[in-house]
């Protein structure tokens, strides 16, 4: 039996399991069979946790196809949220949590134990690159984005309409060519953006190891810092996806960007997995 704790953020879940607990296991073939939908718990990806202080732990994360990743912003604030309700956290504490992008910074902004466990939590995001870059796809059409990289890759794309078409192509099957394609050998995230205002964007996302999602947060920081860097809007971004909105504060090039937005703990038990 592994114990679990099943989180979301904007609707992005994610099974947080110690690595105590999973110890002995083989991470990917477990993560598969935790995250399937119809057939074990479901989950876009599995956070297996260690502590290594009293406010301080590291994730490693794998998608729900097994392959593993840098980082999720939306996982690590599912951790983040664990974290606090495990140590009983209030507003203005703060956690660090190692990932293999590096240290993430988790400041507590609000807390709600009233029903479902939810927090606000604001994480520094690292510093964002950013280069545009075409992509030519299988049937020879050329998509101009943004190559973007927050602690993880990403592909950015900036759509004309409320569709997300690009090319007269439906931006899932466009996202799943070019997660997929040569350009990219680790593969990539993509992400739509439709400007909404000067301080507005909406997004979808085709999500690496996962697929669509409805919500991300690597891919908000990244939507956002192609945004901003375009002279497309401006700094404090708020980022709508399908699962909901989170902020993004960026000063520029060369300086951290910051991700605020919610999570909340779902429900916690056990799994046969053998």
């Amino acid at each position: 039996m592994i114990p679990f704790t099943k989180a979301h953020a904007c609707g992005n879940d994610f099974l947080i399991v110690t690595e105590e607990a999973a110890a002995g296991y083989d991470w990917a073939e477990l993560t598969r069979r935790l995250c399937a939908r119809n057939t074990g718990i479901g989950a876009d990806g599995v956070e297996f946790f260690a502590w290594t202080g009293p406010k301080s732990g590291r994730l490693r994360l794998h998608n729900a196809d097994g392959s593993v990743a840098e980082i999720s912003g939306n996982g690590t604030r599912c951790a983040a949220a664990w974290m606090a309700r495990q140590l009983d956290l209030q507003p203005g504490d703060e956690l660090r949590i190692d990932t293999d992008a590096g240290l993430r910074v988790c400041h507590v902004n609000a807390i709600n134990s009233a029903g479902r466990f939810s927090v606000d939590i604001t994480t520094g995001m690292g510093i964002p690159s950013f280069a545009p870059r075409r992509v030519t796809l299988s049937d020879g059409s050329v998509i101009a984005g943004a190559q973007v990289s927050t602690g993880n890759p990403h592909f950015v794309i900036v759509v004309d309409n409320a569709e997300f078409t690009v090319a007269g192509r439906y931006w899932k099957t466009t996202g799943a060519e070019i997660c997929t394609h040569s350009d990219f050998p680790g593969q990539s995230n993509v992400e739509f953006v439709r400007i909404v205002s000067a301080q507005e964007i909406e997004i979808r996302i085709f999500e690496r190891g996962v697929g669509p999602t409805t919500s991300s947060g690597t891919g908000s920081t990244a939507a956002a810092t192609a945004a901003i860097a375009l002279g497309l809007v401006k700094s404090p971004l708020t980022v709508v996806a399908p699962g909901g909105a989170q902020t993004v504060t960026w000063g520029g090039p060369g300086k951290e960007i910051e991700l605020t937005g919610p999570a909340a703990l779902i429900a916690r038990g056990e799994a046969w997995v053998s």
